[in-house]
């Protein structure tokens, strides 16, 4: 994989209770680390500086962001993970804890439509940015729907003033508090799948898929995951679905900046080793060169799986955070092409959905069976029809994210990635990009080993833990680390779970569970 790396590493500093950028430490001398800087990472940091900490936020690559990586490449740019921005309260809620506004960090645009929806057949159907513009297009495919359309977004916002409202930033550490739950959660009827949830509602097969695809965003099987899930239709439509000026990668820079600017530590190209452990508390991390870095507390952003298998002693663990590792079952992987054009597609989307002919089957063989097929669905990011600076004047900048199994299901990626990116680009030219292939360059690609070596993922999943019931509330990993005092988790695999809503949501858990110790500097 091809990067060119954009920001330097911060020069490594041993001493508790000074930051890297000259800022004054906490007056009580509270220390925390934040192990992993993705968004969890970064909001957790935040957080925590806002309580009085002195926080010092370590990661392993050379750029802040974690999955949120920016690649430059051959004059193209590319936001190596998320690209789509949905409750932006919750971003101004970090720049709100220390009296600033997000709007004045970066600029937050809004693509129409939201995302449009490319079917096997040819036919489209674009999402937002309005009620009266999708209401429009359902009237245009299927009549019939519009009404049930409506329901639909009735129900969803049921869901989501349980599940996100109340539920999404509170600790599930509590069997009681979750038992307390039930009640409301039958009422939601949480046995069904989002697909029954959506096909209840909708009779046309397309717009039953348009509006089921929202647990892939978080690493879920639309026919297995819970319909709890369906309260991101709510969350998009009420807060509507954005793109940073510059890309993730820009919102990520406006992170950074207001991190250094008020007192937080930033550490990178720095792999952790393990979590140092001293009797029953975590007191800091060991880094790869063997390095200890002393703290009060330990906050990780790190695939919980693989922290509790690899980065802590068995006898630290509780029954059932040993139980969670062995049994977790994993979401789906992820391969992305990234590439330039040396043309343009003006009339294609920012966001599109590509569906092929197989939808419930090929999830199957993607989830179930763990079958790398021939067949496949697409996502399609095309920045450059919002914002042109992502490739030279005159040309397209893309990148292309295909769910594929993960590593358990034994592809060799050095075979089947090459074989996998020329049926992509195939079927691409042959519908919505006309003349790729003729047209295509600087192009790279990312497997599910990527993922595993990148940000060690364990199995090279996309999202961690796959959003099933079971794995949900109190049965994800909890915010608070299980058998030890003192150490933490967000991020994906903990609890509300993955995309950047819930990323961002876990670190908010924090503020339930860690006390303070003083005011920010």
């Amino acid at each position: 994989m091809l990067v060119e790396p954009t920001l330097a590493p911060t020069p490594e500093v041993d001493s508790r209770n000074t930051s890297s950028n000259g800022c004054a430490a906490s007056q009580n001398g509270a220390t925390a680390i934040v192990a992993g800087a993705g968004f969890g990472g970064i909001a957790a940091a935040l957080r925590l500086r806002a309580k009085g900490y002195d926080v010092r936020l370590i990661d392993r690559c050379t750029r802040l962001g974690g999955r949120g990586q920016v690649f430059e490449h051959e004059g193209f740019r590319h936001d190596a993970g998320p690209t789509v921005l949905t409750a932006p309260q919750l971003f101004e809620e970090l720049f709100a804890l220390f009296d600033r506004r997000l709007k004045d960090y970066v600029e937050l645009v809004e693509p129409s439509p939201w995302y449009r929806f490319y079917f096997h057949d040819g036919e489209t159907f674009d999402y937002g940015p309005t009620e009266a513009a999708t209401e429009a297009e359902i009237a245009r495919l299927s009549p019939d729907d519009v009404e049930g359309y409506r329901r639909l977004g009735a129900w969803s916002k049921k869901i989501f003033d349980i599940g996100f409202t109340r539920l999404a930033s509170a600790p599930f550490h509590s069997a009681s508090f979750m038992a307390r739950q039930i009640p409301h959660l039958l009422r939601l009827r949480f046995h069904e799948s989002v697909w029954s949830m959506v096909a209840r509602h909708l009779r046309d097969d397309r717009l039953r898929r348009a509006f089921s695809i929202q647990p892939l965003l978080v690493g879920g099987n639309p026919f297995d995951t819970t319909a709890i899930y369906g309260m991101i239709n709510h969350l998009e439509r009420a807060h509507g679905i954005w793109f940073p000026k510059g890309g993730t990668g820009a919102l990520i820079d406006a992170l950074e900046r207001l991190m250094r600017e008020v007192g937080i530590a930033i550490e990178l190209d720095t792999t952790i080793e393990r979590i140092k452990v001293e009797g029953d508390r975590a007191a800091g991390v060991v880094t790869a060169t063997g390095r200890v870095i002393t703290a009060d507390l330990v906050v990780s952003n790190m695939d919980p799986v693989h922290v509790y298998r690899h980065m802590l002693p068995k006898g630290a663990q509780s029954h059932v955070a040993r139980l969670r590792t062995r049994t977790a079952r994993l979401s789906m992987g992820l391969y992305v092409l990234y590439f330039g054009a040396t043309r343009t597609w003006p009339e294609v989307a920012h966001h599109t959905v590509w569906f092929g002919e197989r939808y419930e089957e090929l999830l199957a063989d993607i989830f179930r069976r763990k079958i790398l097929a021939d067949d496949f669905s697409l996502y399609v990011h095309r920045p450059t029809a919002t914002d042109p600076s992502f490739a030279p004047p005159g040309q397209d900048s893309f990148y292309v994210l295909c769910p594929v199994p993960n590593l358990s299901g034994g592809q060799d990626w050095a075979v089947e990635g090459p074989r996998l990116r020329d049926r992509i680009v195939a079927a691409l030219d042959s519908t919505m990009l006309p003349g790729l292939q003729d047209t295509i360059t600087a192009e790279f690609a990312m497997t599910p080993e990527d993922f595993k070596e990148d940000y060690l993922s364990v199995d090279g999943a996309g999202f961690s833990l796959s959003p099933f019931f079971s794995q949900s509330a109190w049965f994800r990993f909890h915010n608070r680390g299980e058998g030890l005092r003192d150490l933490y988790f967000v991020g994906a695999g903990t609890h509300p779970g993955a995309g950047l809503p819930g990323v961002v949501s876990s670190a908010k858990v924090l503020d339930a569970l860690v006390p303070v110790v003083g005011v920010a500097a």
